[in-house]
Formats: structure tokens, C-alpha cells, sequence
């Protein structure tokens, strides 16, 4: 490590001004400033530019050389201050004890100082050892704690920049997974819609055309509605919101239309129906207005679990069963778990999971939960329970807000 500029200059800059004061300034009885008393004096100064990288030695070297320049019996001149200026580099680098025995050493040569100067006397050379230590040691020990303090911030504030960054990381993961849901549930209904009414069409098409007819058109029905959800959330992750949908007519508007919600139900009842499955909606409580998050969530449910019964059960009856009671939101929907050969079976994959675990997910954002099992009577049901009272629940944590 190099000597700081700012140091070599300033203890250049003193051994100027030393030498300079100790030529001009010849006071009665001091010896004239000679050739020794200038390199004393480099002796006594140069030591600083040490100070930033070795404070004690610079306080030492300065101190000793200080003391055999006053034993020759030049005038203390500027040279008075080098030891004091060489105790703050200590005082406020190095720790406590390290500045004690450097402030011991800088009074002892500033009383020697005092003593050499003759006038005005002990007293005097006493206060200075004791005032001028004390008060430099202060000033570079309260340097040092606000160094300390400034470190300590510093590292504070990259903490809370990592947690930030961890924070941003977590909610674009958030982000990732809420998207590949709403493209399970979207894809995946439509799909499974699709896939059963093109197996029909193709087993009827010459026995039966009117119902192939009737297929086709719900596969068209289907494949329209899922380009249209599709298109709308694709425009929604370019612009961010709905608030930022710029102006315009047809495809623009089919991107921004309203969020499916409880009230699309008995359409999405319908559609399955065409599918082969029987599907009774029934309402129970006073309805009312919930947030659009949340009718999103019972929504998504709800034709996550048709889809699951169009994909394993086709041929059975399914129900949706929507409560509004007073603090919560029961979303049911069951079937009977009949799967005969009276319907054509797609081609489809055994389920996953993943769809059950989006259920979940869905539920603990708005505090609620989803459980789906076998009933005993037979088939499967899934029920969706969410809080719908005065308090708030944070849909990103699913949690009261404090």
C-alpha cells in the first residue's frame, strides 16, 4: 500500500514551513537554524506521510526524532505540532490502548517541549501536555467511532440492498408461478374440452352429424374462449395493468375483458355440459360483491375441478354448490364418480398434481384453503373455503395485515 498524497504533501508541506519559521525567525538565546536543525526537523515532520498507513510508527518516529531536536537546543518552531498531528492519525485508526500509550508519549515529549522553551515555565509546559494530548485525543477517537458507525451503516444498508434483491427474486418467482397457473387452468379446461368433443365428433360423425356438428361447434366455442384468455393475459404481462391498456377496438378490447368470476360459472356449467357431463350449480346465502382477486380464485377452482372430472370421471354428475355465508365463501363441487363407456374418453394424461396444488396456493392467498379427497358415497370432491369478513387478508401473504 502506497503513502496517501494528501500525507506526503502535508508532511512535505510542514518541513517547508519548519525550515522556512526556523531561518526567519531567530529568537534570543536560540542557536540559528544550521544544517542539522533541518535535517532534525525533516526528521521530525516526514514521518507523517506515514500516518494513514502506520499511524503508531509516524507517532513514534515523530515523538523521538522531536525529542533529540529540542536535546540539540533549536527553538521548537512548527515542530510542535507534528507529534500532536501524528497522536489524532493514532487516535483515530487504532484502538484504545494503542491511542493511551500514544497520547502518554506525545505529552511526555510536549512537557520536554515545554521545558526546553525556558519561558514561561513548569506550569505552563504542564497544561500543554496535559491539554493539547487530551484534546487531539478526543478528536481522533471521536473520528474513529464515526468511521466505525459510517462502516456499520454501510454494512446495513448492503443487507437490506441484498434482502431487497432476494425480496425482487421471490416475487418474480411469485410472479412465475401465479402465471403457470392461470396457463394450467386456462389451457388445460379448454384443452380437455376439446380433446373429449373431437373424440366424439370423429366416433359419431357418420352415425350421428348433427351431434358432431354440435361438437365441432364447442370446439370452436372452447378454442375462441381460450385465445381470448390467453391474449388477455399475454396483454397484461406487456403493460402490467388494466390501467395501462392503450386505446383501441375488437382484439384490444377481447384482451382487457373483465376477469371470469363466480358470475361465469353457469357459462363454464354449460360448456362442460356439452362436454358430456351433467353439471348442477346451485347458490345458497345473500351474494355479494367480493374483491376480483377473489372471485378469480373460486373461479379458477371451480373449472380446475369440472376439468378434473371431464378428464377422469366424463360420464359422471358433477355439482357446484356456492355458499355465501357470513364470513366465508364455500365454493363444492362433487360428482358421483360414475365413468361408464356412454361417453367417448379422450386421450388425456393421468393428473398431476399440479392442479390440486394450484388449488392450494390459490386458497392461502386470500387466507382460505381447498381440500379435495374421495367422497364415501363415491366420486371426488374438492371445497374451497375463504374468509370473507370485514378484516382484509393480504393476497400476498394470506395473512391479516398488522
Amino acid at each position: 500500500m502506497g503513502v496517501p498524497v494528501g500525507d506526503g504533501v502535508l508532511a512535505v508541506g510542514l518541513t517547508v514551513a519548519a525550515a522556512v519559521v526556523g531561518q526567519q525567525y531567530h529568537p534570543a538565546g536560540w542557536p540559528p537554524f544550521d544544517l542539522f536543525a533541518y535535517a532534525l526537523s525533516a526528521l521530525v515532520s516526514l514521518p507523517l506521510a506515514l500516518r494513514g498507513i502506520a499511524p503508531f510508527l509516524a507517532l513514534v518516529s515523530s515523538c523521538l526524532a522531536f525529542a533529540a531536536y529540542l536535546a540539540a537546543g533549536y527553538q521548537p518552531s512548527l515542530n510542535f505540532w507534528c507529534p500532536a498531528i501524528a497522536l489524532y492519525s493514532v487516535a483515530a485508526h487504532r484502538s484504545t490502548r494503542a491511542s493511551a500509550v500514544g497520547a502518554a508519549l506525545a505529552a511526555a515529549v510536549i512537557f520536554y517541549s515545554g521545558l526546553a522553551a525556558r519561558e514561561p515555565g513548569v506550569l505552563v509546559a504542564v497544561v500543554q501536555a496535559v491539554v493539547v494530548p487530551a484534546v487531539v485525543w478526543v478528536f481522533g477517537h471521536r473520528s474513529r467511532q464515526l468511521a466505525e458507525r459510517n462502516h456499520q451503516l454501510a454494512e446495513v444498508t448492503a443487507q437490506l440492498h441484498r434482502e431487497q434483491e432476494w425480496r425482487a427474486r421471490q416475487a418474480v418467482a411469485e410472479e412465475q408461478r401465479r402465471i403457470a397457473r392461470e396457463l394450467h387452468d386456462v389451457i388445460a379446461h379448454h384443452m380437455s374440452v376439446i380433446s373429449v368433443q373431437s373424440g366424439m365428433a370423429g366416433y359419431v360423425f357418420s352415425s350421428a352429424p348433427e351431434t358432431a356438428r354440435t361438437a365441432l361447434g364447442t370446439i370452436a366455442k372452447s378454442s375462441q374462449e381460450a385465445l381470448r384468455e390467453l391474449r388477455r393475459m399475454l396483454t397484461l404481462l406487456r403493460h402490467g395493468s388494466e390501467d395501462d391498456a392503450p386505446a383501441g377496438a375488437g382484439e384490444a378490447r377481447d384482451a382487457y375483458a373483465p376477469v371470469p368470476g363466480l358470475a361465469q360459472v353457469a357459462d363454464l356449467a354449460e360448456r362442460v355440459r356439452t362436454a358430456g357431463v351433467s353439471v348442477e350449480v346451485r347458490t345458497s346465502g345473500e351474494p355479494r360483491t367480493l374483491p376480483q382477486g377473489m372471485e378469480l380464485c373460486a373461479f379458477r377452482v371451480v373449472q380446475e375441478s369440472l376439468t378434473n372430472v371431464i378428464k377422469h370421471a366424463p360420464s359422471a354428475d358433477a355439482s357446484v354448490h356456492i355458499e355465501y355465508r357470513r364470513r366465508e365463501l364455500v365454493v363444492t363441487v362433487s360428482d358421483n364418480g360414475r365413468s361408464t363407456g356412454r361417453s367417448v374418453r379422450a386421450n388425456v394424461a393421468p393428473p398431476s398434481g399440479h392442479g390440486l396444488i394450484g388449488m392450494r396456493e390459490r386458497a392461502r392467498l386470500y387466507g382460505g384453503t381447498a381440500d379435495a379427497g374421495p367422497r364415501t358415497e363415491g366420486g371426488f370432491r374438492v371445497r374451497l373455503t375463504l374468509p370473507v369478513s370485514s378484516e382484509r387478508f393480504d393476497p400476498e401473504g394470506g395473512r391479516p395485515p398488522a
